[in-house]
């Protein structure tokens, strides 16, 4: 039983802070751009020098 009195409060800090990471993400625009990132990866750059 004592060991639920350790447990509960350290999820509950994990949980807020990952609720905190993820609002952080929101407000910081991670997730704007969602289409770009898949759409880059398909571009054919030729940046390299020497070819």
């Amino acid at each position: 039983m004592t060991t639920l009195a350790y447990l509960i409060p350290v999820a509950l800090f994990l949980g807020a802070l990952g609720l905190g990471g993820f609002l952080w993400a929101l407000r910081s625009g991670q997730y704007e751009d969602l289409e770009g990132a898949a759409e880059r990866i398909l571009i054919d750059r030729d940046d390299k020098p020497g070819r």
